[in-house]
């Protein structure tokens, strides 16, 4: 960081990214070249083989040529190991040392084409072992030269061209001359332009229609927005996030306050009131887990599922009317089934259906529980995915409640798609008559629990004793206001430091700045940070205390920001809720602070090995408020704790643990 300039564009990777890969290409030189030698010093002389006089030509120069590239390396890693990640002086001579050596690339190409030629050469009688290191030696260049071609493709920044402009003589530029504006709004129609490609790419497998194309555009401008304001390459974002990471265990291990333990301390009152709403998630989980049909059910059952599956699933399919969407061979249905616990003749409706802004959901009776539920999907498919990343914000009024409020709009419109079929379609009236006594639950999780959540405020005014568990749900999902009025009927349950309900884009500007922050100020180069970190997420050990250039400053001093900082913020993200503009005070931000919806339970490991692997896990659960969940938390387990099984593991240890109590 910043990112190499080379050919006279920027690429995606910094001066300092060399390290790593040229050791060990620097490594496989050296053996390469040794071996070479030791074949050449061994047969000198016994070269007189028909085609001989070529191989001891080629085999010469392939020594020279190997020297020139380990001599090559050795400078190019030398001088990558120099500096540190937001001071690249030291490494200014990079670029020519690279160009030194892609240009001994070419040789390298030519010799191998040669010995390619050689080696099939039917004329050719040498020893059989000089031939097969030929041909390893051939192979060995083709394979190198291919993986460079690889990487170099990976390493291509589309927009290297625009951000050399973009990046540089930011001080010079009159950015409200019409000039300056019109190449500044032609970088930003480029740089959507590319972003829109790459999703278009990644979703080449799906049908698309005009809400793709919507989706598209609307996903890509808030990629071009995150990343156009800071010149990261992936390196930088990796060193940064392992920094952040020991960083928060050294803060964790450190001794809690007093009054900051017993602030958690609820009343008998309040923790009775915990224990029945935990028992009550641990069960409606099931239903927000079985949503996801088969693959989860063979996800939690590896060994068994299949044949159960196989053998059980036949003759238990639903009606043409129970059931929209494709169910092949009828595996959902019969997950859902043995998931659940319930019969066929519990299911009022069932949907696969699935598209962008449609996403599955089953209705059915629960009889133990004496309710109707409403379970939501989770994220599944590339469909799914553009649905959570739709994440502009848009307004829901509620007749009798709200006049404004703001919600997350891919999130919103899917909650409209199940509520148009709940009511239009007549679902939830089919179930209240044949059980008019029964209350109605909404259960999710993730992009399933956000939709829960919203939908349950859409029928809150017509269902007054509505509840709605939401698992794991989106952090960015409803404004201030509207996440008050949800906490009377609506729970939330988060698991440890899950990534997905701290997502939200003022949290990532916050990631971001830290990110900015914490490595702009650490004064080891990259390629030791990368490594001690590696090292401290595998085996574990106390955190690395890195000197920083913050050490020794007060904290006043801490509010502005530092040199190194402010040459890798290019500028200020139009998506930070502070606008300075006047013409924008009137108009709300793009994105806006959005919050968890409800009352919210985290549930947090008591004692157990902070790695992945962990044979005694106790959990604790407390309620909690949004600002717990105000800033992403790095830690290996951010994802596994978003997971189903894990929640629902969680949830039944608790709840077990809740009854012996009771028993005893």
């Amino acid at each position: 960081m910043p990112g190499l300039v080379v050919f006279g564009r920027r690429w995606a990777i910094g001066s300092d990214d060399f390290v790593l890969p040229g050791a060990f290409e620097l490594f496989v030189r050296l053996v390469w070249w040794i071996g070479i030698l030791a074949l050449y010093t061994v047969h000198k002389g016994q070269f007189n083989c028909p085609g001989g006089g070529l191989l001891h030509s080629y085999l010469l120069v392939l020594l020279i040529l190997l020297a020139s590239i380990i001599c090559a390396l050795s400078a190019l890693v030398y001088i990558s190991m120099q500096g540190t990640i937001s001071n690249p002086g030291p490494r200014k001579s990079l670029p020519k040392l690279l160009y030194t050596r892609l240009l001994l690339y070419l040789p390298e190409f030519i010799w191998a084409v040669v010995g390619a030629v050689w080696v099939s050469d039917s004329s050719v009688h040498c020893e059989k072992t000089v031939i097969n290191v030929i041909i390893g030696t051939v192979i060995a260049s083709w394979v190198i030269i291919i993986f460079t071609i690889i990487g170099v493709v990976i390493v291509f920044d589309p927009l290297g061209g625009k951000k050399t402009f973009y990046l540089t003589d930011t001080v010079n530029r009159n950015l409200e001359s019409s000039q300056s504006g019109q190449l500044l709004y032609n970088v930003k129609n480029t740089a959507t332009r590319v972003w829109e490609k790459r999703i278009r790419l990644l979703c080449c497998c799906i049908v698309q229609d005009d809400d793709h194309r919507v989706a598209f555009t609307s996903i890509a401008e808030l990629f071009r927005t995150y990343f156009s304001d800071t010149d990261l390459v992936p390196s930088d974002i990796a060193a940064g996030l392992t920094l952040l990471h020991q960083e928060q265990d050294k803060m964790e291990s450190c001794p809690k306050e007093p009054e900051e333990v017993l602030c958690h301390s609820p009343s008998s009152l309040v923790a009775d009131d915990l224990d029945i709403e935990l028992e009550n998630a641990a069960h409606y989980m099931l239903f927000a887990a079985a949503a996801y049909g088969w693959p989860y059910y063979i996800y939690t059952n590896p060994f068994t599922a299949l044949c159960k599956l196989n053998g059980d699933c036949c003759g238990n399919r639903p009606t043409d009317s129970d059931i929209t969407g494709s169910d092949r061979h009828n595996f959902h249905f019969g997950s859902i089934l043995k998931i659940t616990g319930l019969q066929y003749r519990d299911f009022i409706h069932i949907s696969f259906h699935n598209k962008i802004y449609e996403i599955p959901f089953f209705v059915a009776l629960d009889h133990k529980k004496e309710a109707i539920v409403v379970a939501v999907r989770g994220t599944l498919s590339f469909e799914d995915i553009l649905t959570d990343l739709s994440a502009d914000c848009e307004d829901l009024t509620l007749e009798d409640v709200l006049e404004n409020g703001f919600v997350h709009k891919g999130i919103t419109q899917a909650a409209n798609y199940i509520y148009r079929k709940l009511i239009n379609d007549g679902i939830l009236n089919q179930a209240f008559t044949i059980v008019p006594e029964y209350k109605l639950v909404i259960v999710g999780h993730s992009l399933g629990g956000g939709t829960a959540s919203i939908l349950a405020i859409m029928l809150r005014n017509s269902f007054p004793t509505l509840r709605c568990y939401a698992f794991s749900p989106p952090g960015g999902l409803l404004s201030k206001s509207l996440a008050d009025y949800t906490k009377h009927f609506i729970i939330s349950v988060i698991v440890g430091k899950d990534l997905v309900a701290r997502l939200s884009m003022p949290n990532m500007e916050d990631l971001k700045r830290r990110i900015v922050r914490i490595v702009a100020n650490c004064n080891r180069p990259k390629y030791q940070i990368l490594l001690r970190g590696c090292w401290y997420e595998v085996f574990g050990g106390d955190p690395d205390n890195f000197p920083t250039e913050l050490d020794g400053r007060n904290h006043d001093a801490l509010t502005q920001p530092l040199l190194a900082e402010e040459s890798l913020m290019v500028h200020r993200s139009p998506s930070y809720s502070a606008l300075e503009d006047e013409s924008h005070l009137n108009s709300p931000p793009q994105y806006p602070h959005l919050y968890l919806p409800g009352k919210i339970i985290h549930i947090v490991e008591e004692s157990s090995s902070r790695r992945f692997f962990s044979s005694d896990i106790k959990y604790t659960a407390r309620w909690s408020n949004e600002s717990v969940f105000s800033s992403i938390l790095i830690s290996p387990k951010m994802i596994t704790d978003h997971m189903p099984d894990v929640v629902l593991k969680a949830l039944n240890s608790l709840s077990q643990e809740h009854g012996s109590c009771i028993s005893c």
